[in-house]
């Protein structure tokens, strides 16, 4: 299968839990890569980019197999756990955000979460959880704030004939994110994609017209 076609599934700050989460996907034979994602570009400029990534990637039809097979193992894990885990010390509101932000969390925190609560006498359904879910994929699904310090540099870098000006404007037209249910949208904005677009074509003329000018000076000399 090509590997183009995998997207992020879960991300994690440190190597180790993205090997472990590769290898216990690939024992279930569910084809997974792992992306280092440690130099990525922020076309925002506002270096806001978590300092190590690491991303495990599927193909998006492996996405509701591989978290039925995460939800076993937590099942399983939970029956056992430690009453230190930090899990126990979250107060109401705090286990909920878990469970609507379940994204931000692995699957025995989301587990674990909906347990405790249940616990307390708060259980929260299937279809609350649902339409957590949902209002959590359209919240994100909303594009990126203006990227406006991306366009000045990518407006001043492509006048310049400068290829940084031209990669900065692919990013801004053509750079996705993946949504939790595997789903591909734009990050950013129609308005700031129009911008990514221009910036491109700026500044592939003005590479075409500097290397025009240099041929005719050599050429004169």
């Amino acid at each position: 299968m090509n590997k183009d076609e995998f997207i992020t599934f879960q991300k994690f700050n440190d190597r180790a839990s993205a090997i472990e989460l590769s290898e216990f996907l690939n024992q279930k034979n569910v084809e997974n890569i792992i992306e280092d994602l440690n130099n990525s570009f922020d076309p925002s400029f506002s270096n806001n980019e978590i300092n190590k990534e690491y991303r495990v990637k599927l193909n998006s039809n492996d996405f509701d197999k591989a978290d039925k097979l995460l939800q076993k193992l937590s099942d399983n894990e939970i029956q056992s756990i430690d009453k230190n885990y930090y899990l126990f010390s979250f107060n109401d509101d705090e286990l909920i955000e878990v469970i609507s932000k379940r994204d931000e969390w692995n699957q025995l925190d989301f587990t674990l979460a909906k347990k405790l609560l249940k616990e307390r006498g708060k259980e929260i359904s299937n279809s609350d959880i649902e339409k957590l879910r949902v209002n959590r994929i359209n919240e994100l699904a909303k594009p990126e704030k203006k990227q406006i310090i991306g366009i000045v540099f990518g407006y001043a870098f492509a006048f310049l004939g400068g290829i940084i000006g031209i990669f900065i404007g692919r990013i801004l037209a053509t750079h996705k994110k993946t949504l939790p249910n595997g789903e591909r949208v734009y990050a950013y904005s129609t308005s700031d994609r129009k911008h990514g677009e221009r910036i491109t074509i700026i500044g592939m003329l003005c590479i075409v017209i500097w290397i025009a000018i240099k041929t005719i000076n050599l050429l004169k000399d």
